[in-house]
């Protein structure tokens, strides 16, 4: 009996004749946590004499539908398994950071703490991995007072986690949250983050400061206006030597989504239109600045660079260098 052994040429002309519906989706190449010691929970890197380190507060979930409502789904569904993501369910990183310049250590957001999903609340844990002290902490700034960045600004005995620190919010996104009963001017289903944000806003022992666009933190870290995803959401430029780096919070949340596709807004995007101003205006500034890039909500830890690209953009990591130290 003849053994027929097909040559690699041969394979290769019968995958191609198969019908279609026997090809398989893209593969997810799903790179999991490292193990035996090793630690994602922080990463460093520097801006001119600026050094930071992002610091993990974890990771959620949520509907990969939300994150464009006004585009049609099917569009979605091609641009994320284009992107060799998840279709249905989209994972997002947050990626807080503490930027040291002179005597300063300005910890940008507070994380859930304990209040929001089980997958969140390592900030604090992290931080100490870091080697950097709860009571080193010298401000806080807020970028906006939604659950993940907010709700752990207090412990259990509803005291201010860093009680050495300034913390400052943008004068709009508090007075908005603060504003007499709120809770029953929203919707039901945004009734308990109205009262997280006051809890957390009225926490016992931090000293608040309500302040508004281009507000000097320290020298070299300044708080600019970029309303949209929230009434009054900041982000914050540092700037050291000459370079400088936009930390983002959410006004640009994915390095896929909001990039290439800024018009598209979110279900949680309180103002679209100005959330999509917003969004295009800080591409624009990053692209031709040529400032280096961080954002909460962009795969750990969420540094990189924009790109001009027609009429879009394009999101370029940096390179993790290991001799950062």
């Amino acid at each position: 009996m003849t053994i027929l052994r097909p040559s690699r040429r041969d394979i290769l002309k019968m995958s191609a004749m198969a019908p279609a519906f026997a090809l398989s989706a893209p593969a997810l190449a799903k790179v999991a946590a490292p193990t035996n010691g090793q630690s994602a929970g922080y990463f460093r890197f520097s801006v001119g004499a600026a050094k930071l380190t992002v610091i993990s507060d974890g990771h959620f979930t949520s509907s990969a539908r939300d994150i464009g409502i006004n585009a049609e789904e099917d569009e979605i569904t091609a641009f994320m398994v284009a992107h060799f993501q998840d279709a249905t369910s989209h994972y997002e990183h947050t990626n807080h950071v503490v930027i040291e310049l002179g005597d300063n250590k300005v910890l940008v957001d507070v994380g859930s703490g304990n209040r929001f999903v089980s997958t969140t609340g390592r900030m604090l844990e992290n931080l100490s991995a870091s080697g950097i002290g709860e009571d080193e902490i010298t401000h806080v700034a807020i970028t906006h007072a939604h659950p993940d960045h907010i709700w752990g600004i207090r412990d259990d005995f509803d005291e201010a986690i860093f009680p050495n620190a300034d913390y400052l919010i943008g004068a709009t996104e508090f007075d908005w949250w603060m504003f007499d009963d709120r809770v029953n001017l929203v919707d039901a289903s945004d009734q308990s983050m109205v009262v997280g944000a006051v809890n957390s806003l009225t926490a016992t022992g931090q000293q608040l400061t309500r302040v508004g666009n281009d507000h000097e933190v320290v020298p070299g870290v300044t708080m600019i206006a970029t309303p949209g995803h929230t009434i009054g959401h900041m982000s914050l430029i540092v700037e050291s030597e000459g370079h400088s780096l936009l930390i983002t919070g959410d006004a640009i949340r994915d390095p896929y989504v909001s990039v290439e596709r800024p018009e598209w807004y979110a279900q949680i995007d309180m103002d679209p239109e100005t959330t999509v101003a917003t969004r295009k205006k800080l591409l624009d500034m990053a692209a031709s600045d040529r400032m280096a890039i961080l954002s909460y909500h962009f795969p750990f830890p969420g540094v990189g660079h924009v790109v001009a690209n027609g009429n879009a953009y394009r999101f370029i990591p940096a390179l993790w260098q290991w001799n950062q130290g």
